[in-house]
């Protein structure tokens, strides 16, 4: 799938091996900057889990100019998350995953945390709704989980 944002074209392909360095620094970048209200050691824990996962989940991987900067996981409709490298952020590679995924999927679900306010925007925004506000369990944190198509109230 190829894909053009305001400035940049890029393609959409499933996760090769040669990606995983490029998708595990993105992974760890984001979520320390996505999620500074969470010890930076819980994700540098979780590090070598999700080395470990990656290659076994469904994972789609966006590239501009031969350069990985975003990607995005999936378990059966539930988005595990959307990564984009900094840079690149705000340019339409977050909305141009989910679109892939709302594609591939006739309902889609992800949990969200609640302090994590551009990502709740986003997602409000590509129509997903509020399904209820729950404890992560993992964390402590408290997450929205949303479902798409919205459901209306």
């Amino acid at each position: 799938m190829s894909a053009q944002t305001g400035w940049d074209a890029f393609a959409i392909h499933a996760l090769r091996e040669e990606d995983l360095p490029a998708v595990l620094e993105i992974w760890i970048s984001a979520n320390l900057q996505a999620h500074d209200f969470i010890p930076e050691k819980y994700w540098r824990e979780n590090l070598p889990m999700v080395r470990q996962m990656l290659p076994q989940a469904q994972v789609l991987v966006c590239e501009a100019e031969g350069k990985i900067v975003g990607f995005s996981g999936i378990d059966n409709g539930h988005i595990e998350g959307i990564f984009v490298d900094a840079p690149m952020r705000s340019h339409g590679i977050g909305k141009a995953l989910l679109n892939e995924w709302k594609r591939r999927f006739p309902t889609l679900t992800l949990c969200v945390y609640e302090k994590n306010k551009s990502a709740l925007a986003f997602y409000l925004r590509e129509g997903f709704s509020k399904v209820r506000l729950q404890q992560d369990e993992v964390t402590g944190e408290m997450e929205y989980m949303m479902q798409w198509p919205g459901v209306k109230q």
